[in-house]
């Protein structure tokens, strides 16, 4: 009997053949390039901030539309707010694996999860490592010169394709 874990140094997940989880992880990479390559240049000068919210009404999260290109974390609220090639769109702070928070890598120009490194490019579209799907997105509208964040309304690309593609605000 194969000793599985020497395979990989998570136990809770079933990533179990290397061979196979090597070729998807290519796969996805190779996909992830092909389709955000405009996001990755864009990136290159994505300035990260930490920030609050505007305030807070029930499940609403009001926060003020970015000037330019960029993302602000609030690490308080679970929220990252990013503009980027015209859209604002808001994501959960935590990786859909395991729920690890992510981080903006500058050097890399991608979030990457900070327990097992899955990969994102700074739409949130998911490229490699453990995950299975893109970050998930909240349901955001705008208000004026504000965005305001359903927290209560998280939307999975991998359950709610179209939703997901559409969870943004353009600016």
């Amino acid at each position: 009997m194969k000793d599985e874990s020497a395979f990989h140094a998570c136990d809770p997940c079933a990533c179990l053949n290397p061979r196979r989880d090597f070729v998807r992880r290519v796969v996805a990479l190779a996909a992830g390039l092909v389709a955000g390559s405009r996001g990755l240049v864009a990136a290159a000068e994505l300035p990260i901030g930490f920030g609050d919210s505007l305030g807070r009404a029930g499940d609403e999260m009001t926060y003020p539309i970015p000037a330019s290109d960029g993302a602000t974390i609030d690490r308080d609220n679970a929220v990252i707010i990013v503009r980027l090639q015209g859209k604002v769109m808001a994501f959960n702070l935590s990786c859909p694996h395991q729920n690890a928070a992510v981080r903006w890598r500058q050097a890399d120009l991608r979030f990457e999860c900070s327990k097992h490194d899955s990969v994102y490019t700074p739409d949130g579209t998911y490229v490699g490592g453990r995950a299975t799907r893109n970050m998930d997105r909240f349901a955001i509208k705008r208000s004026g010169s504000s965005i305001i964040v359903n927290v209560a309304q998280m939307i999975q690309s991998d359950e709610q394709k179209a939703a997901w593609d559409a969870a943004f605000v353009a600016v």
